[in-house]
């Protein structure tokens, strides 16, 4: 009875050994698997509001859609353009600007040099991807009318031609608060901005995305006023919320940490648009203002 006793007690030691590692070897996988997950993480997102759902994506996909909605709002297109743009670049390359791809595709198209899209160094150039896509929608009848990924197919020439369709609304909620609508629907959720961090200027960044320089954008220390009324809205709300969502999208490059407009205000700390008292703003309408880090010496 006693040997039964210790049989049994040494079987389920095994299958408690055997659970044990198990268990280790499919969090270990859990854990792999979480590592190469490019989907983003908490306090390191940024999102797009539309119609009451959150849109996520990760602050380069953030700064990259704030690049190819700027491109549009320099064309003078429609947001519908913004919508393909940004559709196209996550399917293409998860909107992040990728040195690798299916034979010779690069950058954020993936597009290839060997089909006349331009040599490697000018396709990994974001700009310059940007702007080739554009130049080649625009030149496709009827594109405004399009379902995006006919449209997108029409420029791109996927072997997958009916997967841009599935980041349609993701990329639509971007285009839209991109382009100025909805109020405070861009915020991000970042660390604590690195004063010993290489950061690129504000006014460097803003003329690259939405071609504003220095007749409309300022400059004192760690405070840049933009003159938002510069863009090719007649809207002066709609022009203010286009650069302050742009602004929260790229805070993570320019190392803002406060973003003001319209009586609102966003910081790293509350990672959110809160209103400001009435003697807080001191803003004229279509100002934005944008604090970033202060360098250490």
């Amino acid at each position: 009875m006693a040997a039964r006793r210790r049989s049994a007690a040494r079987s389920a030691g095994a299958v408690g050994a055997v659970l044990t590692v198990g268990l280790a070897a499919v969090l270990g996988v859990l854990l792999l698997l979480w590592a190469r997950d490019d989907g983003p993480r908490a306090a390191e997102r940024c999102t797009a509001r539309l119609d009451g759902t959150d849109w996520p994506l990760t602050t380069e996909q953030a700064e990259n859609s704030a690049l190819i909605v700027g491109s549009t709002i320099r064309r003078g297109l429609p947001a519908r353009a913004a919508t393909i743009g940004v559709a196209t670049a996550l399917q293409e390359s998860r909107l992040v600007n990728i040195d690798y791809g299916d034979r010779d595709s690069l950058g954020l198209f993936q597009q290839r040099p060997s089909q006349g899209w331009g040599t490697p160094e000018q396709v990994m150039d974001p700009v310059y991807s940007t702007n080739a896509f554009y130049d080649g929608l625009v030149e496709v009848e009827g594109w405004q009318d399009a379902e995006v990924t006919v449209a997108a197919q029409a420029v791109q020439r996927s072997a997958f031609p009916d997967a841009y369709a599935q980041h349609e609304t993701r990329a639509r909620a971007w285009a839209s608060s991109l382009t100025g609508h909805s109020p405070g629907s861009v915020t991000c959720d970042v660390p604590p901005a690195d004063p010993q961090a290489s950061h690129v200027a504000v006014a460097e960044r803003i003329d690259r995305d939405l071609g504003l320089d220095g007749r409309t954008v300022r400059g004192d220390g760690a405070t840049t006023r933009i003159d938002a009324t510069a863009l090719r809205y007649d809207d002066t709300t709609r022009s203010t919320w286009a650069v302050a969502h742009w602004a929260v999208a790229t805070a993570e490059a320019t190392g803002a940490v406060e973003v003001r407009a319209d009586g609102r205000v966003w910081t790293r700390e509350s990672a959110a648009w809160t209103a400001l008292g009435p003697d807080e703003n001191g803003l004229r309408d279509g100002v934005v203002r944008v604090r970033v880090v202060e360098p250490t010496a």
